[in-house]
Formats: structure tokens, C-alpha cells, sequence
């Protein structure tokens, strides 16, 4: 949740562009990390399979949504719209409808211990993969030029513009790295989940749900909004199990209702 909301955050603060195939970027990931394994290992394809996926969204963007900037919102959410079945339906046609399994090395399927035999050391990578890709974000935020140039783009595209910048490079690059938090993501998921065409868009709303909670325009509030939904779906999931996918929308009504604009 959290890696999927702060790509998308990140592509809708500086872009505009509400990327509704963001779930079929994270499936591309996740299969092409299936693909790849054979050949790199897993390791190998933890750390290709999202560098691939960041240059096909850097082409999808350059040849579908670059032109649709400055236009009425709605054209840029009706393509990434479509452009999400495309990608599902894609993967459908080259990996096949039925669900897959995805290998991951031995010593990370076992459990900690006979006690804790839910928490395996799969499920402790992955927060250690999240975290490391959280921070390297907001390194690469506040301390890189492009970073700098990313934050005043957010606040004011024209006069970024204006003092000499490209542009439309710097667009090109945002959504690559929201589209490689999307593939990482795929990749982190199908080890945990399995692969499935339609995992992408069962990931895909909470996601927003996140960006909702924590707050439009806020990478903290973003990264706090996904914890807050995964921790209060993973506990109802234990208690009761039918409730586990409302109470995210309950959480985000309630939020609406005390601070409309967000928690940050």
C-alpha cells in the first residue's frame, strides 16, 4: 500500500494526471520479475524487473500522456483508464489467465519461530525493502537537483519552467519513479500474494484510499495513510475477517469528516 500510494501521489503532485493503470504497472513487475528469475534469480529480478518497468511507463508516457498535458483532466483519466485493461489484459495474453506462483528463496519462506509461524522472514524483507525505498525517496527528494526541481514543480510548474528547466524531462523522470515504486511493488506482492492479472486493481484502491487519508499533495501524509489502512485492515482481518476491505473506506469516511483536507 504504502509503495503503490507514494507512486501515485508522486505522479498526481507534479503531473496532474490521476493514473488509473498504476495496478498494471505493479502486475507488469511482478511478472516480468517471474520472467526474469529463471536467469538472474530472484535477487536479480528484484532489482531489474522494476528498472523495466520505470522505462516502459517513461515511453507510455512520452508517447500517450505527454500529449494530453494542459488538457481538461478528464482526457488523461479516461486514457490511464483504459490504458489499465490494456495492461491487464496484456499480461493475460502473454502469461496466461491463471494464477502463478512466484519462488522465493528458502530461508525467507520459514517462519521466525514455532510461535510466531505467521511472520515469516518473507514478510520482514519485504518491510526492510519498503523502508529502504521509502528513505532513498525522500533522499532523492530533498538532497538530488532533480528532487529540488520535483518539490518546486509541485508548488509551481510555470515559474520552474520559467527559470530554464525542462520540463518535460522532469516529467518524463517523476513518473518514471512512481512507475518503478509500482514495479517494485509488484514484485514485493507476488512473493507474498502469487501473481494475478487482476492484482493490480485490488491494490489499486487502497491505494488512493491512502492518498485520500493522509492528505492530496503530502508524501508524509501518503506514507502515514498507508500505514494507517494496512495496520486496520491487518487487525480486522483478525478479528473479523468479513470486515477486513471496509474498514479502509470507513477509516478514509471518517477522516473526510474530521479533516476534510486530510491528516497532513
Amino acid at each position: 500500500y504504502v509503495l503503490m500510494a507514494l507512486g501515485l501521489s508522486l505522479i498526481l503532485n507534479l503531473i496532474g494526471v490521476i493514473n488509473f493503470a498504476h495496478g498494471g504497472f505493479l502486475v507488469v513487475g511482478g511478472y516480468l520479475a517471474y520472467s526474469l528469475a529463471p536467469y538472474l534469480g530472484f535477487w536479480g529480478a528484484l532489482l531489474v524487473s522494476p528498472l523495466l518497468t520505470a522505462i516502459l511507463g517513461i515511453l507510455i508516457e512520452r508517447v500517450l500522456i505527454r500529449p494530453l498535458y494542459g488538457r481538461d483532466p478528464l482526457y488523461s483519466l479516461l486514457l490511464t483508464f483504459g490504458l489499465a485493461f490494456i495492461l491487464e489484459d496484456g499480461t493475460r495474453f502473454i502469461w496466461g489467465a491463471q494464477g502463478l506462483p512466484v519462488t522465493i528463496p528458502a530461508f525467507l519462506a520459514q517462519p521466525l519461530n514455532a510461535d510466531l509461524f505467521f511472520i515469516t522472514g518473507y514478510r520482514l524483507f519485504m518491510v526492510l525493502m519498503v523502508t529502504i525505498a521509502v528513505v532513498m525517496l525522500f533522499v532523492l527528494l530533498r538532497y538530488t537537483r532533480m528532487g529540488i526541481r520535483i518539490r518546486a514543480g509541485t508548488l509551481d510548474l510555470e515559474m520552474v519552467s520559467a527559470l530554464g528547466v525542462n520540463v518535460r524531462v522532469l516529467r518524463s523522470l517523476n513518473f518514471a519513479v512512481g512507475i518503478f515504486l509500482a514495479g517494485l511493488s509488484g514484485v514485493l506482492a507476488g512473493g507474498q500474494l502469487g501473481l494475478d492479472p487482476t492484482m493490480g486493481s485490488g491494490l489499486l484502491m487502497p491505494s488512493f484510499i491512502a492518498i485520500i487519508v493522509g492528505g492530496v499533495g503530502s508524501l508524509l501524509g501518503t506514507l502515514l495513510g498507508g500505514l494507517l489502512i494496512g495496520v486496520a485492515s491487518g487487525v480486522t482481518a483478525v478479528l473479523f475477517p468479513s470486515a477486513s476491505e471496509a474498514v479502509m473506506y470507513v477509516l478514509m469516511a471518517v477522516v473526510l469528516l474530521v479533516r476534510p483536507r486530510g491528516l497532513l
